[in-house]
């Protein structure tokens, strides 16, 4: 039996809407034949299962035969997307535009060559105004087609005209794709590695992103080179822990579509990328009332009714609305207030969870053990943080993985469970070992849990104030300041001296900085 959680066509069911099932319904009666009534009969039964079950499917179909299981899943599939092709093309203008292609070749096929030529002009002015030029780029391909191969008379000179679009196209093309596979090579660094380490790694980032980064005239570029232009500067300052500089190129790539309402209209998941962005950034700068605005702008376009939907971007306003929140909480020192949003936040992971990778899980999971621990409830702390720890794929985000375990063992210390901690020990400097990445905040940290018995309670005072004093002088090092952004160990030491709980502390520095 196949696995439910892999099955396509059920899986594309699962992500319909009430009217898109109704349209698909109407789509697949639209001939009347029996082969349609099969298809319905096929998408009612799995529409009807939580999880899928080939027996149920076929006992609850008896005129579907196991031998045709396969073949009419697979034209189902093709039936579904068909129906949501025709469903979405209204708010799709690619989709559109692909179709008036469509158009444009059967009316060269039937030998109309101007009406073909006159389709053609009007995709392409659509597609420039909308900066789709790889549509562009087809759309001349197609034009010097005809042009060459038939005599239209259409304008004099139009050979010279048509080549040297195509030139200048192909030049924007050229530069979008070489700054957007920069960008999102920079990305993939970003969740693998995580911020840079030392010197030596900041000096190989920064090599590998010049030498990748194209010569670019912002004025003369067109949108998309702009904004991949954008993008890769984020995800390189990111990386490099520059924030200052990551907040002014994250406010570009919000500006550029707060000033261009087609491209906010059209390229909706791109817009709040550049939102989710500002705010991380904002986030590591403790930059609050930039925050607070920010989010506040994201919040509005969740909640506007006139806004494009679709699961896509239902995900992704999930995604970054409550990853926002819950780092709100922590600026804030709200961790006990944040756990209120931790059930629905569970609900919608698994709501979306076909659409959400094993990166964003792991990150939600990291956040909400750190608001346990913040809260003083280091028991469901470290239940969240093994979800991380003892994930399978270990090389997906060695940062977070590396800084749940360093929280572990901290919060084992916290929940009293000191019989487990030496061995705990042992088994984080393997695993960091593996890494290559033994920072000195965290040989300070298990050089402290490590003689932690050796202490009389009246010493232990002494102790967390010599630990948080030698993590003060350690973050004052740029490059070992990527613990502190994971790990605000030293407000948990400072919770320690003075007796208090550690979301106390926080809250106090919250105050002093607005």
């Amino acid at each position: 039996m196949p696995n439910g959680s892999n099955d396509p066509v059920f899986q594309l069911i699962k992500t319909l809407s009430r009217t898109e099932k109704r349209h698909f319904r109407l789509f697949a009666n639209r001939q009347g034949s029996t082969e349609g009534l099969k298809f319905l009969q096929l998408f009612d039964a799995l529409d009807g299962q939580e999880r899928y079950d080939e027996e149920r499917v076929l006992a609850q179909v008896p005129a579907i035969r196991k031998i045709q299981l396969a073949n009419l899943k697979a034209n189902l599939y093709r039936q579904l997307l068909s129906s949501l092709r025709m469903y979405h093309a209204g708010h799709n203008l690619d989709i559109q535009l692909h179709e008036q292609l469509d158009f444009a070749r059967v009316l060269y096929n039937r030998g109309l060559y101007q009406h073909s030529l006159r389709m053609l002009e009007k995709v392409k002015t659509t597609a420039q105004q909308a900066e789709m030029r790889h549509i562009v780029l087809q759309v001349l391909e197609f034009e010097k087609l005809i042009e060459g191969q038939y005599i239209t008379r259409s304008i004099r000179g139009r050979a010279r005209q048509l080549s040297d679009e195509a030139s200048h196209t192909v030049a924007h093309v050229s530069r979008e794709h070489e700054l957007s596979n920069l960008a999102l090579r920079m990305y993939g660094r970003y969740l693998k590695i995580g911020h840079t380490r030392n010197q030596q790694d900041y000096e190989k980032i920064t090599a590998y992103f010049r030498e990748g980064l194209p010569g670019l005239n912002l004025r003369e570029a067109s949108f998309f080179e702009q904004l991949y232009y954008y993008q890769a500067h984020v995800w390189y300052y990111t990386i490099t822990q520059n924030f200052s500089q990551c907040f002014r190129y994250a406010q570009k790539w919000v500006d550029l579509f707060e000033h261009n309402d087609l491209m906010r209209e059209q390229q909706p998941m791109l817009y709040l990328k550049g939102l989710h962005n500002l705010l991380v950034t904002t986030y590591n700068m403790l930059y609050y009332s930039r925050f607070e605005q920010v989010l506040a702008r994201l919040e509005a376009y969740a909640q506007d009714p006139d806004r494009r939907t679709n699961p896509n971007l239902e995900t992704l306003l999930f995604l970054y609305l409550y990853t926002n929140r819950l780092n709100g909480y922590f600026m804030r020192g709200q961790f006990t207030e944040g756990l209120q949003i931790v059930p629905e936040l569970l609900e919608n992971l698994e709501r979306f969870r076909l659409q959400l990778d094993p990166h964003r899980r792991l990150v939600f999971y990291y956040k909400i053990a750190s608001l346990y621990f913040g809260s003083g409830q280091p028991g469901p702390a470290i239940e969240y943080l093994n979800k991380v720890i003892y994930f399978k794929e270990a090389s997906l985000r060695e940062d977070i993985q590396c800084f749940a375990r360093i929280l572990s063992l901290i919060a084992h210390y916290e929940a009293g469970r000191d019989e487990a901690l030496d061995y705990q020990i042992r088994s984080v400097y393997r695993f960091l070992g593996k890494m290559n990445d033994q920072q000195p905040m965290q040989e300070a940290i298990f050089r402290f849990l490590r003689t932690l018995g050796d202490w009389t309670p009246s010493q232990l005072r002494e102790a967390f104030t010599k630990l948080k004093n030698q993590l003060t002088r350690i973050a004052e090092n740029p490059y070992e300041r990527r613990p502190f952004l994971y790990l605000d160990i030293i407000s948990w030491l400072e919770s320690k001296i003075e007796n208090v709980p550690v979301q106390d502390i926080i809250r106090r520095k919250f105050t002093r900085l607005r």
